[in-house]
């Protein structure tokens, strides 16, 4: 009689302890998947001896075993709680992976590849990574929830969050099996940033100084620095938990530029399948082009397509060439040279823009549809396009041509001699394109004539468009800039365009991001010729508009700085990718709208 009374107490007590109970099994996972990933690490960046290696392995079979039991745990408690199995399929997929990672451990495996990226056995290292990997980031995406509660600023997080991304890069690069022949922390730290802040700017020879390994690392720090790390983990958290609260939405609403707070969560998650499908795509494109004559080996084809696919998108200029594109085999390689600029241009425009231009598209081929296959009139259509779309088009379609313009004129008898018909005009194309933060180069940078070096530093220092990978002052800033200079000189109070009023706020902030770059950009030029005075000026003012505007282009002289001005250099690129203004906006205590006006008094300016 008593234990049917038992049964029933301990039913009830499960039930009273069973959120407790949950939290706890997440906590253990999450701690579990960050342990495994520390030593995970330490097994790919280390070389171990034959004993140490089967110490490894049964470590992982013991590892994977205690995570497949709490695992089992958190399954039988959501079922007990009545949880849809539909919302933990992710539990489930994770625990059959557990039990091949499991399965694996402690059988013999057949194929040894010693040289390959993931060291000792390829079958149970990839189970093992993607089991890690698999709980780290879910369970990484529920911690990020908690980030938002918090009383923080975000633009605050924002650049907290690159600077963590900045330091654990670090740390990976400075592993020895990362690097060919080891690399100084500083140069690891240059690299790190510069992959981060997606700039391209390089002080050793990616193609040579580093492993496979290394290169993996900084193809994630690109990917991860161009969507931004809180975009990517609240990515995450849609994708596994399937909802969001208020206060989430209000916290990315901002960092994405949405106008609609409703639309914040969604706008987050085609941000990144967009990013993906346009660089599998870009990779796919890129395969095309290239061949066995360019590169024998099938798998080292793949991932050079899909390192470049997502350099360019990313507008970073990493190259896993160590001459860029300007390689013998790639310099004549128009086909790959077009994939290249179209993934830097559809990178650059903004994901804004791209939203904009799609619900256009939708809403008018939705309309023509219903005209030819329906007979029926023509719905009124929105109006869709906003004033900002149209002003990133034109002032990006004008600075594209016109940088094509201008270089096919200046470098026809130099950097262009060498190509010949369309040749000479993809090149153009392409030299006008890169500087706009994309990095890349065909051509031979020292060769460039002076006024070209001049018209670049003006490129480079406009940039791609807000809300995109790249960086610059942005193209907005510079037409609204330019805009009102004209509009006040015809005496107007007002700046107008595309028949709506440009808010006073929009036209101060252009400004005022215009003159912290100067600012920036003027110091930089001044501490990195104070520590390297040999430098001339032209090459220390390329190099600096190039870090600022996160280019990566360069004239010859990064690997030449020394130490003092590789961490100007290090800072400028930070700064040019998190925004001076968002820096400034994150430490100043914001005020709120004055409910007093003082009477008003002219200043001279002319």
């Amino acid at each position: 009689m008593q234990l049917p009374k038992f049964s029933q107490h301990l039913h009830e007590r499960l039930q009273e302890q069973r959120p407790q109970l949950v939290s706890r099994a997440d906590a253990v996972l999450f701690y579990l998947s960050l342990g495994g990933l520390f030593v995970f690490l330490y097994d790919l960046g280390f070389a171990h001896s034959v004993a140490a290696e089967q110490v490894l392995t049964y470590f992982y079979g013991a590892y994977m075993l205690c995570m497949m039991l709490v695992l089992v745990l958190r399954l039988f408690l959501l079922n007990q709680a009545g949880v849809p199995r539909s919302w933990i399929l992710a539990e489930y997929v994770l625990l059959f992976f557990a039990a091949c990672g499991v399965v694996l451990a402690f059988l013999p495996a057949q194929t040894v590849l010693p040289g390959t990226l993931l060291g000792r056995y390829v079958e149970q290292d990839l189970v093992i990574l993607a089991v890690l990997l698999y709980v780290f980031l879910i369970e990484l995406s529920r911690r990020s929830l908690d980030f938002y509660r918090l009383r923080y600023n975000p633009a605050l997080l924002f650049i907290a969050s690159f600077i963590l991304l900045i330091v654990l890069g670090t740390g990976l690069l400075l592993l020895p099996r990362a690097t060919t022949n080891g690399i100084s922390p500083l140069d690891a730290l240059f690299t790190a940033s510069s992959a981060v802040c997606v700039t391209g700017l390089i002080t050793v020879d990616t193609a040579t100084a580093f492993t496979t390994f290394g290169k993996v690392v900084i193809l994630v720090l690109i990917q991860l620095g161009g969507l931004g790390i809180m975009t990517f983990t609240s990515f995450l958290a849609l994708f596994f938990q399937r909802s969001s609260s208020f206060q989430n939405q209000l916290f990315m609403q901002g960092l994405i530029n949405e106008e609609s707070i409703g639309n914040t969560m969604r706008t987050i998650g085609n941000i990144v399948w967009i990013t993906f499908l346009v660089e599998f795509l870009g990779a796919c494109f890129l395969y095309a082009c290239i061949g066995p004559a360019e590169i024998p080996r099938l798998h080292d084809r793949i991932g050079f397509v899909l390192f470049h696919s997502i350099s360019a998108f990313c507008n970073a200029g990493f190259s896993t060439l160590s001459a860029g594109l300007y390689d013998p085999g790639f310099r004549f390689n128009y086909g790959f040279q077009l994939v290249i600029i179209a993934l830097i241009l559809i990178g650059g425009i903004g994901f804004p823009i791209i939203f904009n231009l799609y619900r256009y598209l939708r809403a008018t081929g939705r309309n023509r549809w219903q005209q030819l296959y329906h007979r029926e009139r023509l719905q009124y259509t929105p109006r869709i396009v906003n004033v900002n779309t149209k002003l990133v088009l034109l002032t990006s379609a004008v600075l594209t041509v016109a940088g094509t313009v201008l270089y096919f004129g200046m470098e026809y008898n130099s950097t262009l001699r060498e190509h010949s018909g369309m040749g000479k005009v993809v090149a153009a194309l392409f030299g006008g394109v890169t500087p706009r933060t994309a990095g890349f180069n065909t051509v031979d940078m020292a060769q460039l004539t002076m006024p070209l070096v001049l018209i670049y530093l003006l490129l480079m220092w406009i940039g791609a468009s807000p809300g995109s990978t790249g960086g610059g002052i942005k193209t907005t800033t510079f037409a609204l800039a330019l805009l009102n200079i004209f509009s006040i000189a015809r005496g107007k109070e007002r700046l107008e365009l595309f028949g709506r009023h440009i808010p006073a706020k929009s036209v101060q902030q252009a400004f005022a991001v215009m003159m912290l770059s100067a600012l920036v950009i003027g110091l930089a030029i001044l501490l990195i010729k104070f520590f390297d005075p040999d430098i001339p000026l032209t090459q220390v003012a390329f190099e600096t508009f190039s870090a600022y505007s996160t280019v990566g282009l360069s004239l010859g002289v990064t690997g030449s700085l020394s130490a003092g001005s590789k961490l100007v250099v290090i800072v400028t690129m930070f700064l040019g990718r998190v925004g001076t203004f968002t820096l400034i906006a994150g430490v100043v205590t914001k005020i709120n709208d004055l409910a007093y006006r003082y009477p008003s008094e002219n200043i001279i300016i002319t």
